[in-house]
């Protein structure tokens, strides 16, 4: 459990703050891991042909939801959908990859649509790819500016 002031959770005492928070926390983790199922088990039981190209989609899509996953559990508190500074985040994936929920959703993505036989719409990846990167500068910026030397030394030593 992560310990957090009351200040952080407006003006409930600290101990209803701390499981008030976390409650949040593992009410979206497991949402987010329902979906995570629910798009596996359209590769697995999909109507699609289980050719190639869907076996090489699924072994490409399942290990990068995994992955997808870890770091979003990584991650914990510090989620946010805007770019936030909450807490500079260095360990497991973090160690080496800076946005791996972005790289490994992209990837997830790509192997979802190899597998549903549709790699035309690899297209829509590509275009969705700059949006990612230019989400991912903005949260740099953030991170940057709130953390300075640590975060410039952690850039060096990571990937993307």
């Amino acid at each position: 459990m992560r310990a957090v002031r009351s200040s952080d959770c407006e003006d409930q005492p600290y101990n209803v703050a701390v499981v008030e928070r976390d409650k949040q926390y593992w009410l979206f983790l497991l949402v987010q891991l329902c979906v995570g199922i629910v798009i596996l088990a359209i590769l697995i039981f999909g109507p699609w042909a289980r050719n190639w190209a869907h076996w090489l989609g699924l072994a490409i899509a399942a290990p990068a939801l995994v992955l997808l996953f870890v770091a979003r559990i990584q991650l914990g508190g510090s989620f946010s959908v805007t770019p936030q500074a909450r807490q500079l985040v260095t360990r497991g994936l973090y160690s080496k990859i800076r946005n791996p929920i972005y790289f490994f959703g992209e990837i997830m993505i790509a192997g979802f649509f190899i597998a549903i036989h549709r790699p035309v719409l690899l297209v829509a990846l590509a275009i969705a790819t700059p949006v990612q990167i230019i989400r991912a500068r903005k949260e740099s910026k953030v991170l940057e500016e709130k953390f300075g030397d640590e975060y410039r030394q952690y850039k060096q030593r990571t990937w993307f």
